[in-house]
């Protein structure tokens, strides 16, 4: 069976082992678990059920992650975007008064678009387009929103006050402590050459958090997960289509578009699978995992799906197949019965990991040429915008429309390939058009 189990995945060849694949896969799960409880919180604004929404997230991840590591074989877990969710529940929903029912239209719509564009390999020309310091740029801008997310999810950094947008956190709270031993704990582990440094840090801080009363341990195992039925193929094709809402439906399309390749590529670089030319090969299978993940959340009744950033964390463990993915996938379907556990580990606790990860992921800063302003101010707009705006979309578009102006403004435009242009042109009618919140 380990032998079937290897070939299939060509582990050995990718200089992985079947222990290594499992941890990574927990590691991943650990990491981005929190989705599972954020999620169906964050839509519950836009009048989506917590219970059925819960079991659509889960679904989507399950769905799209096993598409991703049976068919694509790389190591990166799908679940519903950070992001896209608030922009259809605070923007679409409440700012705008379209129905949900619309807004998840719309994200049908586009993983319908997606595998059109992936078949038809445009997907994949618009990537190959890019140039590699702007590639460079998405990588190290997700390991500072990475970095970013783990301070705020650990109360390290909070909202600041007397016009300061950020502050320390409060040192002194016990959740706060707990965060910062997990942090210490992971970074000695890592130091000290541990296997599954990272999701061992975790456990072990989460346990000191239950003993010592920071966090709640979980007061049952097992529970009954509650019928999607409410939310699933409640889909308004009919108000997606009208003319009112094609803003809508450009901005989730082009955020899901751009979320999806910086996410791939900023793994990607993390895992070491891009080539010479900053190209992944094979790229189109994980695309069309992501687009039918996209596909299957809108009928499902959740929001955008695709490679979640923290798959990075289940890399920097070691997990370089689609075996990882499918134990994220066997994981999630689980979770569904067993979210009390899952939903007990505090953010104290894996917050940390994050800010790890996205230390990790700062390496190919050094790839990018800093003596020629044509790709730096680009490739600093991408990494500054992400983080700063807390919306990787934002980030990669602005760079997307700044690459090729600095290139024209320089007399360089025969750098720039047509897919690059066509990227520019999405990304300008995506600020042209996006439903800005008042």
């Amino acid at each position: 069976m380990a032998g079937r189990v290897e070939h299939f995945f060509g582990i050995e060849k990718a200089g992985s082992t079947i222990r290594r694949e499992v941890l990574a896969g927990l590691t991943t799960f650990v990491t981005m678990s929190y989705i599972i409880a954020v999620n169906p919180a964050i839509l519950k604004a836009a009048g989506i059920p917590e219970g059925p929404s819960m079991v659509a997230t889960v679904m989507t991840a399950v769905v799209g992650t096993i598409v991703m590591g049976l068919y694509a074989n790389r190591p990166f877990a799908i679940a519903p975007y950070m992001g896209e969710n608030a922009f259809v529940a605070y923007t679409v929903v409440k700012v705008l008064g379209y129905r949900w029912q619309t807004a998840l239209a719309a994200v049908f719509l586009a993983g319908v678009i997606f595998s059109a564009l992936t078949i038809a390999r445009v997907r994949q020309w618009m990537i190959e387009a890019l140039p590699p310091g702007l590639s460079c740029s998405f990588g190290v801008g997700i390991g500072l929103f990475l970095t970013f997310i783990g301070l705020n999810e650990s109360g390290l950094v909070t909202l600041g006050v007397a016009g300061a947008p950020v502050r320390l956190g409060d040192l002194s709270s016990p959740s706060v402590q707990i965060a910062i031993l997990s942090f210490v704990l992971i970074a000695l582990l890592i130091l000290r050459r541990v296997p599954g440094a990272i999701l061992l840090g975790i456990l072990l801080s989460a346990a000191v958090a239950f003993l010592t009363g920071v966090a709640q341990a979980p007061a049952s195992w097992v529970s009954i997960p509650p019928s999607p039925a409410p939310i699933m193929f409640q889909i308004d094709l009919r108000g997606a289509f009208s003319v009112g809402f094609f803003g809508v439906l450009l901005s989730i399309f082009v955020m899901a578009l751009v979320d999806t390749m910086g996410s791939l590529i900023g793994v990607s670089e993390r895992a070491g699978f891009l080539d010479a030319d900053g190209k992944l090969p094979q790229i189109e299978r994980p695309m069309l995992a992501d687009a039918i993940a996209t596909m299957f959340a809108g009928l499902a009744g959740t929001t955008t799906a695709g490679a979640y950033i923290e798959s990075a964390a289940g890399i920097q463990v070691g997990g370089r197949t689609g075996l990882t993915a499918l134990v994220v996938a066997i994981l999630f379907a689980g979770s569904l019965f067993f979210v009390p556990i899952v939903a007990a580990i505090p953010s104290a606790s894996y917050g940390p990991a994050l800010i790890i990860v996205g230390a990790m992921m700062m390496a190919p800063v050094v790839r990018i040429d800093f003596s020629d302003y044509s790709e730096l101010i680009p490739a600093f707009t991408v990494i500054a915008l992400m983080s700063f705006t807390y919306n990787i979309g934002v980030g990669i578009t602005a760079g997307l429309v700044l690459y090729p102006l600095c290139k024209l403004a320089a007399g360089r435009a025969r750098e720039v390939r047509a897919g690059l242009w066509l990227l520019c042109g999405l990304s300008i009618l995506f600020y042209v058009f996006y439903p800005y919140q008042k």
